[in-house]
């Protein structure tokens, strides 16, 4: 993962505490989930892309205590990505996403240099 693992924990400081100094997704996701898998690419694509502009931690739902935030934060699919800004959901979206698509979700919400689409 091109970001940080979070957990019940550190949930906090990786997301809360980070998300007043820049934006912060967070992937709700689980082992099992076959659209989580295709989504994870996607989300470090997009990161390496916009080169610390925002934060990506990943929250691995079924791993100990975990589930407890998917509860807090009413996530009823995975993956569910949650947006946080100053302490603060701002936006959500569940399921598997194509770079274009997480690039506007973050830009419609968020004012970040988003870049060209590079050369394939």
């Amino acid at each position: 993962m091109n970001g940080i693992e979070t957990s019940l924990d550190n949930f906090t400081r990786d997301v809360l505490d980070a998300s007043e100094m820049h934006p912060v997704l967070v992937d709700f996701w689980a082992e099992w989930c076959a659209p989580c898998l295709v989504l994870a690419p996607v989300l470090e694509k997009v990161m390496e892309e916009l080169k610390g502009q925002l934060s990506l931690a990943g929250l691995e739902v079924d791993e100990g205590e975990n589930m407890k935030l998917a509860g807090h934060y009413r996530v009823r699919g995975f993956p569910t990505v949650i947006l946080f800004v100053d302490r603060q959901e701002v936006a959500r979206f569940s399921g598997a996403r194509s770079r274009t698509q997480v690039l506007e979700f973050i830009n419609s919400h968020v004012d970040l240099t988003v870049p060209s689409r590079p050369a394939q």
